[in-house]
């Protein structure tokens, strides 16, 4: 059977499953517990202040992700009335999401070189070393493109909830009428090749900067590194 429609090699798909399914049980979990933490009952009412998997998992969102490169899971439901700050605890609410995913791509790349510093890896199988690097390469850089994704501030991505927060409110009333056709803009840009190039591709490169800091950082700690 031909499996050149899926976004992945089709041996990958088992590690890029879990890695998912951990950065986005991540994202969500830090958006409920900020919200929480600035008073809003919501997320904890609706059960989301949790690190199981099931609780934010969307199968829907994680088989697009799996078949054309980009998915979603479950958003947490913020109520901004509850925090005595609005904006302010908002715009820290909407960035507590990307930046989790930040933090866990760092945390995954220092735990891998800890691996290889400590010499755990020698003692594997070929099959085994391999694909615990296969793991935590995915770790690293699934977790720095969903920090990237989720910046692009087009709804209902979290850097439009930025945005929202940090425009006056005269000026994002003339834009919410206008949302769904930006929604449908960001997926032209995605699944266009020649409109991704000049729009999305520029910010996805910063991909490589990105794992070129974490990588530099590592090599000082540890003296030892791996390449994307």
């Amino acid at each position: 059977m031909d499996w050149s429609f899926l976004a992945y090699p089709l041996e990958e798909l088992p590690f890029v499953f879990l890695v998912l399914l951990i950065g986005f049980t991540v994202h969500e979990f830090a958006h409920a517990y900020f919200a929480d933490r600035f008073g809003d009952p919501t997320p904890r009412s609706m059960g989301r202040l949790t690190l199981n998997p099931r609780v934010h998992l969307d199968l829907l969102g994680m088989i697009f992700f799996l078949v054309v490169g980009i998915g979603w899971a479950k958003p947490v439901l913020v109520n901004r009335s509850h925090f005595k700050r609005p904006r302010l605890m908002g715009i820290i609410v909407s960035l507590a999401g990307p930046l989790s995913n930040l933090v866990l791509a760092f945390v995954s790349l220092i735990l891998f070189y800890a691996l290889i510093r400590m010499g755990v890896l020698t003692g594997t199988s070929q099959g085994v070393s391999l694909a615990i690097q296969l793991f935590f390469t995915r770790m690293v850089l699934m977790n720095i493109f969903l920090f990237i994704l989720n910046l692009v501030p087009f709804p209902p991505l979290d850097g439009y909830r930025i945005v929202e927060d940090l425009l006056p409110r005269r000026i994002m009333m003339k834009i919410k009428p206008y949302e769904q056709w930006l929604f449908y803009a960001i997926l032209l840009m995605f699944f266009i090749p020649p409109i991704r190039r000049v729009t999305l591709g520029p910010i996805f490169a910063l991909q490589g900067p990105i794992f070129e800091a974490f990588d530099s950082v590592a090599r000082l700690m540890f003296g030892v590194g791996i390449r994307a």
